[in-house]
Formats: C-alpha cells, structure tokens, sequence
C-alpha cells in the first residue's frame, strides 16, 4: 500500500499557510483525522485584507485554502466555496469561502468552531486549526530599526528583514499546541517563508510545543526562488531563522527537489539533506502530491519510526 509506512505514524502535524500547506495537507490526507494543519492567520492581501479592515477577524484565506485543497472534487460545496465574484460592485473579487468562514464565525463563539462547521460540510476529517483566534498581524524589523507592518508590505521589502514579530501578541490556539504535544512527525513547509511559514512558529506557546516535543521534525523546501526577500535565503540561513526563533535546532530532516533521489545517512550540523524528483508534471511550480508524500514516507522510514523517536530525542538531549 502506498505511503504505508507514514500510516505508522498516531498523529502527523503541518505547519504553514497558503498553498504550500494546502499542498502537503492533500498529499498525506490519506491519513484523515491523524492529520492536522496548523495554519497561519496574519495575511493582509486580496478579499481577506479587505475583510480585515473593515472586520476585527483574523485571516480566512490560508484555512479556506487548506480546507480547499481538502475538499472532495467534483462538489456542489467546494465550487461554491471557491467561487470569487466577478463584476464592479463590493462584492467584485471576495472569496465566497471567506465571507462564509466570516459569517460562521459570527454566529459561533470562536473562529475554530466556524472551520470545523466547514469541514464537516465539505467532509474533510483532516483538522483544521489556526494558529491563533485573535487578529494579529506581521511586523518586520529593517537594519535601520524601521518597523514594517503587514505581510503585504514585508513581502515588498528591498531587503531581508533582521526580525520578525506579531503585533499585538496574541495567544495560540490551545488545540494547535494539544496537536503539537502528541504529533510524532511534524513538516513544516513549503511556502512562503517570512509571511507563511514563519507566523505561527512566532507564537511562543506554539515555538515552545515544538521545542518540548519528541516529534521527528522536518522541513520541505521550496521549489523556486521566492519573489521576496527571503529569496536571498539560503537552506542554512532557513534553518537558522527556526533554530532563533524556536529556541532549539529541532530540523532533523529536509526535503529538496532534484532530478535523481538521493536519501542523506549523514548529516551537516545534525540536518540530514534528502533529494526526490518532486515537480508536478501538470503544474510546474507546484510539489506532485504523489511523489511529495512518499518522499516523506521514504524519509521517515530510512531516518526515524514512531516508536523510537522519543528514545533518539534522549539520546541527543545527553
């Protein structure tokens, strides 16, 4: 059976926003209610930032994204949940998931609970989970001691930022750390690195959950160059952002694209580095949900099992 080895795994967490996480989450949606995405909610663009401004929300367009690339296709549901209206009016460009996600939220008494209402009518048993349940929004630190405000403006930055932080703090999700503390594979990526990727590891309780799990820990790299100012990152600097802003070197494992496979027994500075051909013949710049989740499968299965990853944790805490 296919990917048989991850269905080892009790509870395997992404971590992400956008299509990146979208992407990984169909890929391993096999594995249904064993699978959560924890998904950023700090973008400021599109027919999200509009509902932000003229709403105290939080971001809707990375879990409707998420919950779309879930979705059971062809369905009355997931067309109309993708559906983006046209014409010169108000309305002109609002994703109708976001002013549904929107809506339930108002009737319900927290964003969550309007996500879970989504899922079950679109039947996703995936979890669904944003990072946080309160607004707030990127902010970047320049060399020059500048703040700049929002995932809009930080993408357009001349150069890299120095720092990244929320503003204002808001607490995580208390579901997403429940589902961090039990997970025994956590990815984290692809996406866009400084305003997808990078958000919800700013939260502390979700940077600690991660530093306190025993959780085998992996990367996936994009496929191209970024058009931001994290394209001048390389894989290390990467990995030296999660290193900072989690507090422990916790990347076990990365997955790169390459055209012959490749599976890394050592390693550089305690990251083993893993090459697969992963680009989708039908969509160029997007990972092949099929070779993406057995590159993760064959990964785990050289590297790590559920079952003695706790004891490899120790080993390296001595």
């Amino acid at each position: 059976m296919l990917n048989h080895k991850l269905n080892n795994y009790h509870h395997v967490v992404a971590i992400g926003g956008g299509h990146g996480l979208g992407r990984i989450l169909a890929s391993l949606s096999f594995l249904g209610p064993r699978l959560t995405g924890i998904v950023a909610t700090t973008d400021n663009g599109g027919s999200t930032g509009r509902l932000r401004q003229d709403q105290q929300t939080i971001a809707w367009g990375d879990l409707r994204n998420c919950l779309s690339h879930l979705a059971h296709r062809p369905s009355l549901g997931s067309m109309l949940f993708d559906h983006r209206f046209t014409g010169y009016n108000e309305l002109s460009g609002h994703n109708l998931g976001n002013v549904v996600l929107h809506a339930l939220d108002q009737l319900c008494v927290r964003p969550l609970e309007a996500v879970n209402l989504i899922r079950g009518l679109l039947k996703i048993e995936t979890q669904i989970i944003p990072m946080s349940e309160a607004s707030t929004h990127l902010v970047a630190l320049t060399h020059c001691g500048n703040k700049v405000f929002g995932e809009l403006n930080v993408d357009g930055m001349k150069e890299a930022p120095i720092a990244l932080s929320l503003e204002p703090e808001v607490e995580a999700t208390s579901e997403a750390c429940d589902a961090l503390a039990k997970a025994d594979l956590i990815i984290i990526g692809p996406g866009s690195f400084l305003t997808s990727i990078l958000p919800p590891l700013l939260l502390p309780q979700i940077a600690k959950s991660i530093r306190d799990s025993n959780a085998h820990v992996m990367l996936i790299d994009n496929l191209t160059a970024e058009y931001s100012p994290a394209s001048t990152f390389s894989i290390e600097d990467k990995i030296a952002w999660f290193n900072q802003v989690i507090g422990k070197e916790v990347i076990a494992d990365v997955i790169q694209h390459a055209d012959e496979i490749k599976l890394s027994h050592s390693n550089i500075n305690g990251v083993r580095f893993n090459h697969f051909p992963l680009v989708s013949q039908h969509h160029p710049g997007l990972h092949d949900k099929t070779a993406l989740a057995e590159a993760i499968s064959q990964v785990c299965d050289l590297h790590n099992t559920p079952i003695d990853m706790a004891q490899y944790r120790h080993c390296n805490m001595k």
